[in-house]
Parts: C-alpha cells; structure tokens; sequence
C-alpha cells in the first residue's frame, strides 16, 4: 500500500474480472457512490451490467494495455474466478509500475502465497472467508440460544437469586458476579452476590469500594431469606471451595472438578475471562450497561489478561471495545493504584531482605503476617526485579503457610508448579502466571508460637517451603541470599 493512501478517502475503483462476487460487490460501492469502472471479457455480462447503469467495458484483465485503462484508479479488485488471471492482471500492474491497492482473489492457500509474492497488497481466499463467516454466524447463534436459556432460568426464580465468587474473589470474578446481577435484575429478578474468605488485595477492596458493589459473607447471610436460584461465576478453581453447592447455573472460563448438573452451564477455556462473557450476554440481551458494571468488567479483563498481556485473544480486546465508552477511567485509575498499607510495605520490606535467587527465580521467607494478600502485593513488586522470571513469597499466620507466586516465564505454569509441590499437602490454586497455596503447619503445630521459638519455627517453615518450591520449579535451593 502507498503512504498516505487510506482506504475510507478512496473514490475511483477498479473491478477485473466481475462475476457474482465482482457484481455484489460493484453495486455496494456505487450504492456508497463511489466512482467504480468494470473490466470483464464476457461481453453478454458487460452488456447486463452496462443496462444496470454501471460503467463497464470489454477486455481481457490478462491484457497488459488494461494497466493504462485503470491507471488512474486508486484501488483494483481482481475478482475473477480464474486465479491465472488473477496473477497476469497483478504481474501487469506491478511490472508497470502501478502503486494501485490491489485486492486479489485467490483459490486455495498457494495460489494465496504466490500472489502474495507477485505483489498483491491484500489476497482474498472465498473458502476462508465462508468458512470465517460461518463460524461467526455459528457462535453469534450459540450465544442467542445459550441467552435464551439463560433468562429462561433466571426467569423461573420466585424469590430470589445468589450469585457466588470463588473463594477470596479476584476482579475478574467481583466483576462477573456484579453483572450477572445486572442480568439478572434486567429480567426482573432480584440478587445478591456472596463470597467465602476474605477481600484482602488492597486493590480488590478499592475495586469493590469506589464502584459501590455490595458483596456478602455466605456465612453471614440472612437465613430467613430464601434463594431459589444459585449462581456460580468463575467459580473453579484448582482447589474446589468445601461448600456443598447445587448450582442452577455456572458461567466460567475454567473447568470445575466438581460434578454438577446446573440447568444452565456456559464454560469456556478458550476464553481469557469470565468477564468477557459475560460482556457477550450484555450485548446479546442489549442491555443499558451502567457505569458501574461497564467499569468492573474492564477492570475484569484487563486484571485477568494482566492489560492484554496474558492470554489474550480477539473476544477480550471487542469486549473491551465496547465497554470502554461506558466505564469511568477517572475511578480504575484509582483502582489499580492503592495506597499501600503499612503492612504490605512491612511484608515487601522482610521479603526483599530474606530473597533467595537461584538463576532467575526468587522465594521468599516474608515471616508471620497478617495480611496474607500482602503476599501477593510483595511477590508482584519482586516481579519487578532486573533477571527475575518467577517469584514466590510466603509467610505464616495463625496455623497456615500461605504462599504467594507470580511468574512471567512463558515456559512455565506457576499453577502447575504450586500444584506439583503443594498438592498432597495442602491447597493449590492459580494459572500459567498467577496462583496461591495454603499447607497446614503440620507436625510444626505442636510447637507454641511464642517469642522464644519463632526463630526456630520460622527456620523450620522455611527449610520445608522454600526447598521444595525451588525443586518443582527445577532449580536447587542455596544456602545464601541473591541479588
């Protein structure tokens, strides 16, 4: 394409060679009144387009003199169904010097490369583009159908509806949670969104603040209310809640290990986010999304796509698309910069002085804590650290390890490796970049936590944790600090 040339400002075009797609194609741009010439050798076809009242002349696109005939067009369409034409009519305006746009028609994958190769600015294969267009028109009907279902279910509910996080929620599944509410109440039902654990990242909780979502402890909940519908919304996790759900409808981007049988289920690995589809129910159901729900589910993407940086593919980035009128920036801002409490700059600052670094991955010992999503704050921070691929940070409160790991090595699952490590003895959750570990102290229990033997309780913790993390990430542990 030559500079300065864009698409939308162009009024002259050529068509070569017009059969059927030539001619749908030639009365939309004169329908946009667009200045369009037509070369076709058939001259029974010329004639019928000629009485149509479109320009037409007669001669073979193969013919080199065709190039002076369209030399002051700006764009070229070669849409003959004879590909060896195709490539003589390319051949002929680039070896004429002709800078025109050429649009080509193609047959098949190497007639697409070789006219690619004779210069041609963009190639057009008919059997990709039908089976694209059916594949769209394949998934833009499983989502009319999986919409119906939808609101047929919520619709059934006679009192109220439940909408549950995973445990210790994430944007993603705050964000999810907050507009199946909004579906929900769209269709005339009212709901509560409920959560087990706790809202501990600071940026969740200035998340759930300044949007003014109203989320719920399951344990503190009203038992005289009575729900009918139970919702899970990027629920699975690697390692399942221990409440006993009967679920009547599941959307997720994640598979569950649980076995259930909702009436409705939408689960989709392929998606980056739950909270881009549930963009998609918004849209399909044409909803008015407010402020608040358009906001939290940006928030959603970018949060679980790291900013469309992990994992992302083109339903994120439309979704995004079309939230971002609605959503208030001035208030992510906000959100995704916290003040940081004192305690997270005590657990950054002990987690930085107890680092060990082997190669490119660092663990830390951060001591007792009592904000255990500090840990998390702290291994992001190291993240940021010149070599470091891998971090893990892990501390001590009441009877637990919890242990936080965050991870930018595209040959490595951070969920994986907390699963393989910690699996059998406590509880893994977390994906390729992000993921979380709870492990019971264990025979360390019996030892009173006091000042006398915290040294000895800390040093036993982390001989046991840091050893075997270091080992599942494949890299032996040393005995000093790196840098």
């Amino acid at each position: 394409m030559s500079a300065g040339v864009t698409i939308s400002s162009m009024a002259n075009y050529a068509i070569l060679g017009c059969g059927s797609v030539g001619h749908v194609v030639a009365e939309e741009l004169v329908e946009q009144d667009k200045d369009v010439l037509i070369i076709d050798r058939d001259e029974g076809r010329v004639e019928a387009l000629r009485d149509q009242d479109l320009n037409a002349q007669t001669a073979d696109i193969r013919d080199v003199e065709v190039t002076d005939t369209i030399a002051d067009r700006e764009v070229v369409m070669i849409l003959s169904s004879d590909v060896a034409a195709n490539k003589a009519a390319v051949e002929n305006i680039r070896s004429q010097n002709g800078d025109q746009f050429t649009i080509v028609r193609a047959s098949d994958p190497v007639s697409a490369d070789e006219l690619d190769e004779l210069g041609a600015d963009v190639v057009i294969n008919p059997s990709a583009v039908i089976a694209d267009f059916a594949l769209r028109s394949l998934e833009s009907g499983e989502l009319e159908y999986k919409a119906r279902q939808l609101a047929e279910v919520i619709s059934e509910t006679s009192d109220r509806m439940a909408v549950l996080t995973h445990d210790n929620p994430d944007p993603d599944s705050i964000a999810s949670a907050t507009a199946l509410q909004a579906v929900a109440e769209h269709h005339g039902v009212d709901a509560d969104i409920f959560y087990l654990g706790d809202i501990g990242h600071q940026e969740n909780r200035a998340f759930v603040n300044l949007l003014g979502i109203e989320l719920n402890d399951w344990h503190e909940r009203d038992h005289d209310v009575e729900y009918d519908t139970i919702a899970l919304v990027d629920h699975a996790r690697a390692a399942e809640s221990d409440a006993s759900w009967d679920p009547d409808v599941i959307i997720d981007h994640h598979e569950s290990d649980a076995e259930y049988e909702p009436a409705f289920a939408d689960i989709r690995p392929n998606m980056s986010s739950t909270s881009t589809i549930l963009t998609k129910y918004i849209q399909e159901f044409d909803m008015n999304v407010g402020e608040a729900v358009a906001t939290a589910l940006l928030y959603g993407i970018r949060a679980e796509t790291l900013d469309f940086k992990r994992d992302t593919n083109p339903a994120d980035l439309t979704a995004a698309a079309y939230l971002y009128p609605f959503a208030n920036h001035d208030t992510l801002e906000q959100v995704e910069s916290p003040s940081m409490s004192p305690e997270t700059l005590d657990v950054l600052a002990e987690a930085i002085t107890n680092r060990e670094v082997q190669g490119s991955h660092l663990v830390s010992n951060a001591g007792f804590i009592r904000d255990r999503e500090a840990l998390a704050q702290a291994a992001q921070h190291l993240l940021n650290l010149e070599g470091i691929t891998t971090t893990g940070v892990f501390g001590l409160a009441d009877d637990r390890i919890y242990l936080a790991a965050r991870s930018k090595d595209i040959r490595m699952n951070i969920g994986k490796v907390l699963q393989d490590a910690y699996g059998e003895i406590g509880e893994a959750a977390g994906h390729s970049t992000q993921a979380s570990a709870e492990i019971p102290l264990g025979i360390f229990t019996g030892i009173e936590t006091n000042e006398d033997n915290r040294d000895t309780l800390l040093k036993l913790t982390e001989e046991a944790v840091k050893t075997k993390l270091f080992d599942a990430m494949g890299v032996e542990s040393g005995d000093g600090n790196g840098n």
